[in-house]
């Protein structure tokens, strides 16, 4: 049965609702912004798919969803018009000698996720994995099943991919998902508004996040890296063309404005201790958003009536996003 369907917010939930519901439904896409979504969290996240490191911080079932999340991305960037960087070749966690004592805090709260785990390593092992650091580090550990994909590559395509299956889009337009004229013109309502829901979901809060996007050359860095830090803990991910997105995990404030001279200095630094190739690199861009959470960071997916809602995703958005999205979209009969 096809039904007519509204996708209210086009973030990455939006856009991965759009692309599942489009191959049967008829859908519209209502967004309040314009099509570039520059101040979406899902277009300045780093897009790591980290169940393993996120379970430090998280439940043991929402770091076993991403696991499952992390096996529907394949089959989502294979339907796309365009191909999108997909990498799944773990993440490498180090630390200085005088930060020894966070990276095994680190590695004692790492939960089990079925036959996945991590693996101490010493240098040499590091210099395995990644030569460009050897001589750096002399411990570290390394969680196998974790990758990541290029968010920006896939807002892009997920976009043109949709414009192509005739997807009809409204821009620039605030929606009242609870509006009865609204609920009685679409079979279902998929509400993927984030801090845009705000106002029906008051328990909702901002996150912070801020990342720095640099040109690198003169690094060669082939998988995700986490420097532990009690200070500023910091990931390098790597992305096509000798592009890096370094950001810190979470800051609690609500605050859009640009980044601080202070952030950014401590993030550039840090990465200059990972690599000291990175003294030469081209700044692209230091870009900040703010990723939706409620009170238990806990993402959730509720219906009332014909509006079924995505939300609360916190710091988990490309980890757990496919297979919420799926959750939500079952609930279509």
């Amino acid at each position: 049965m096809s039904y007519n369907i509204a996708v209210v917010g086009f973030g990455l939930t939006g856009r991965l609702t759009a692309l599942e519901l489009s191959l049967q439904h008829r859908v519209t896409v209502y967004e309040a912004g314009d099509e570039q979504a520059l101040d979406s969290a899902g277009r300045v996240a780093a897009a790591m798919l980290a169940p393993l490191a996120e379970s430090v911080f998280c439940e043991q079932d929402l770091a076993l969803m991403g696991l499952d999340s992390i096996k529907r991305w394949p089959r989502i960037l294979a339907q796309l018009d365009e191909a999108v960087f997909f990498q799944q070749q773990g993440t490498l966690v180090v630390a200085h000698q005088q930060d020894k004592g966070d990276l095994q805090s680190f590695i004692q709260r790492l939960k089990p996720l079925a036959e996945h785990q991590g693996h101490q390593l010493t240098g040499a092992h590091i210099a395995e994995l990644e030569p460009e650091l050897t001589g750096r580090f002399n411990q570290g550990v390394y969680l196998p099943c974790e990758g990541q994909i290029d968010n920006q590559a896939f807002y892009q395509a997920s976009f043109n991919t949709l414009k192509q299956r005739n997807v009809s889009f409204k821009f620039a337009q605030q929606v009242d998902v609870t509006s009865l004229n609204l609920q009685q013109s679409f079979d279902y309502i998929i509400d993927c508004r984030g801090l845009g829901a705000k106002s029906v979901a008051c328990k909702l809060r901002g996150v912070r996040g801020e990342v720095v996007r640099l040109y690198a050359p003169e690094v060669n860095l082939t998988r995700p890296v986490r420097l532990m830090h009690p200070r500023y803990p910091i990931y390098i991910a790597p992305k096509p063309n000798h592009q890096y997105v370094i950001g810190a995990t979470e800051i609690e404030s609500q605050d859009k404005g640009a980044a601080t001279v202070r952030s950014t200095l401590e993030l550039l630094s840090a990465a200059y201790t990972v690599h000291s190739g990175f003294a030469e690199a081209r700044v692209l861009n230091i870009q900040t958003g703010l990723r939706p959470a409620f009170s238990d960071n806990r993402p959730q997916v509720s219906q009332q009536q014909n509006v079924i809602s995505i939300n609360g995703l916190y710091r988990h958005g490309y980890l757990l996003a496919p297979s919420l999205v799926a959750d939500a979209i079952a609930r279509i009969k």
